[in-house]
C-alpha cells in the first residue's frame, strides 16, 4: 500500500481496522480537556476499562466472604495465578506449566539466576547488550558479586559498531563463540528499551546453548509486542512485567518462563517458598519443600490478587484478539508512523533520524539533532504524551490496542509545527 499523509487517509486505514473497537475499551488522559496522543503503551499501558469490575469483584468478595475468598469465592483466591497462565502461555508461545505469575520483574530474575547462574572456576562469564537496562545492570553486577566474582572480569557486553545505532546478530554469535567455555549465561533484554530493537532471540539462543550456556530473556519491551515462542527456542528461562504492553496496571506483578526440561527437578537451586511446593500438601505444613512440577515452584507468596486482577482483564482482551491480529495492526500502525516521520524529516532536513532498525516491534526510536528537550515539552504541551531518554531521544510506541491512524497524522502535524516553532 502506498502511503498518504493525509487526514483522510489515516482515517481510511482506521475505517479497514478490523481493531478499531477496542480503543473505546481503554480510558485515556486528557490535556485541557482533550484526548492525549498516546506514546507511552512501551512505558505504561492504559487502563482497560475492564479491569475497574475485576478489582471490584475481588474487593466484594472480600467484604462478604472474608478469609473464606480463598476457597468460596467465584475466583477463588489461592489459585488465582492460574488463571493467567494459559493466555500468558499463548503470548509468549510456551506450554501453560511454563509460566507464571509473582513478584515483579527484576525480584524474578534475581531469583531465575540463583537458578540458572551457577558459576564454577573455569565457565562464570555472563553475556548481556551493552547499557543493557539499568536495572538489570544493577541485578547482573550484584548477583556476580554474591558469588564473590569480579563484575569488571565476570560480565561482557556486546557492543554496537562505532557509528551505528544497533546491535548485530553476528557481533553477538562472534563473541558468544569467542567466550566459549567461559561463558555460563547470556541475558540479555529482548527488545531494547532504548532503541526498539528485536533480538535475534532464537539464533542466539542457539548460539549459546551450542557452547553450554544457560540462555535467558528480559522481555520487558516484547511481552505483548512480538512474536514470541520460547518453548520451541529451548529457552532456559524468562521474565517480563505486565504494565507496558499487557496493560495491567503501573508496577505490577511479572510474568515469568521456565522450559519444562527444568520442571520437576528437585536438584536444582532456588529460592523457596510455600506456594511453590505442591498444591495437594501445601496446607499440611511439612517441614520439606515438595516442588510443583510447574513453573510455580519458584513461587514463593501467595498471590497478590488485588494486583493480578486488572492484569487478568486484560488478558481477557488479549484472548479475544489473538497476538496475529495484534501484531499485524503493529506492524502496519509503526510503519504508517514512520512514513509520517520521514516526510517531516525531509521538510524540516537536519532535525532528527529514526535510530530503531528495520528489526522492531511497537516502538520508533527519534533522535533529535539540536532540537533537544524543549521540542519534547511542546509536544507534552500540545497533547502528545510521549517518552524522553537522555540525552536526546523521544520514544514513539504506537500500542495497537488503544492507537489509531488518525493519531499518527495528527502526531506529524504537532511535531512538524514543534520544529518549525523551535526554529523560529
Amino acid at each position: 500500500m502506498q502511503f498518504q499523509n493525509t487526514l483522510t487517509f489515516a482515517q481510511q486505514l482506521d475505517a479497514e481496522d478490523i481493531l478499531r473497537k477496542y480503543r473505546k475499551e481503554f480510558y485515556f488522559p486528557q490535556i485541557e480537556g482533550r484526548q492525549v496522543i498516546y506514546f507511552t503503551g512501551n512505558s505504561l499501558g492504559l487502563q482497560p476499562k475492564l479491569a475497574q469490575s475485576y478489582v471490584d469483584e475481588i474487593m466484594g468478595d472480600w467484604r462478604m466472604l472474608g478469609v473464606e475468598g480463598h476457597f468460596h469465592a467465584d475466583k477463588p483466591w489461592w489459585d488465582y495465578h492460574e488463571r493467567l497462565a494459559g493466555p500468558l502461555a499463548k503470548i509468549v508461545g510456551a506450554e501453560r506449566e511454563e509460566v507464571s505469575v509473582m513478584n515483579t520483574l527484576s525480584v524474578n530474575l534475581h531469583l531465575l539466576m540463583v537458578s540458572f547462574y551457577n558459576p564454577t572456576k573455569t565457565r562464570f562469564k555472563i553475556l548481556c547488550e551493552e547499557k543493557a537496562f539499568p536495572s538489570d545492570q544493577y541485578l547482573l553486577n550484584s548477583q556476580v558479586r554474591c558469588h564473590g566474582l569480579d563484575p569488571e572480569e565476570t560480565i561482557v557486553e556486546v557492543k554496537k559498531r562505532e557509528g551505528e545505532h544497533f546491535w548485530r546478530t553476528e557481533d553477538v554469535r562472534a563473541k558468544i563463540e569467542e567466550l566459549g567455555d567461559e561463558l555460563a549465561l547470556v541475558l540479555i533484554g529482548g527488545v531494547n528499551y532504548y532503541n526498539g530493537q528485536v533480538f535475534d532471540m532464537e539464533g542466539i539462543t542457539k548460539a549459546g546453548k551450542a557452547v553450554g550456556a544457560r540462555v535467558g530473556w528480559d522481555l520487558a519491551h516484547a511481552a505483548g509486542n512480538i512474536t514470541l515462542k520460547l518453548h520451541d527456542w529451548d529457552v532456559d528461562f524468562a521474565a517480563w512485567c505486565s504494565y507496558k504492553y499487557m496493560n495491567s496496571g503501573p508496577g505490577n506483578a511479572s510474568g515469568v518462563f521456565i522450559h519444562k526440561n527444568h520442571l520437576g527437578n528437585t536438584d536444582i537451586q532456588r529460592f523457596e517458598g510455600w506456594w511453590g511446593t505442591k498444591k495437594e500438601t501445601r496446607f499440611l505444613m511439612k517441614p520439606v519443600f515438595e516442588p510443583m512440577e510447574t513453573a510455580d515452584a519458584w513461587q514463593i507468596s501467595n498471590p497478590p490478587v488485588l494486583a493480578l486482577a486488572p492484569y487478568l482483564a486484560s488478558l481477557q482482551l488479549f484472548e479475544e484478539v489473538g497476538m496475529d491480529a495484534l501484531i499485524a495492526k503493529r506492524k502496519r500502525i509503526v510503519a504508517y508512523l514512520e512514513f509520517i516521520l520521514n516526510e517531516i524529516a525531509q521538510a524540516v532536513e537536519g532535525s532528527f533520524e529514526i535510530i530503531t532498525p528495520k528489526d522492531r516491534g511497537c516502538q520508533l526510536s527519534v533522535l533529535l539533532h539540536g532540537q533537544g528537550r524543549p521540542l519534547f515539552d511542546y509536544l507534552m504541551k500540545h497533547g502528545v504524551i510521549a517518552d524522553w531518554r537522555e540525552p536526546n531521544v523521544i520514544r514513539l510506541a504506537p500500542a495497537p490496542f488503544y492507537c489509531s491512524y488518525e493519531d499518527m497524522y495528527r502526531f506529524g502535524q504537532i511535531l512538524k509545527d514543534g520544529i518549525l516553532t523551535q526554529n523560529d
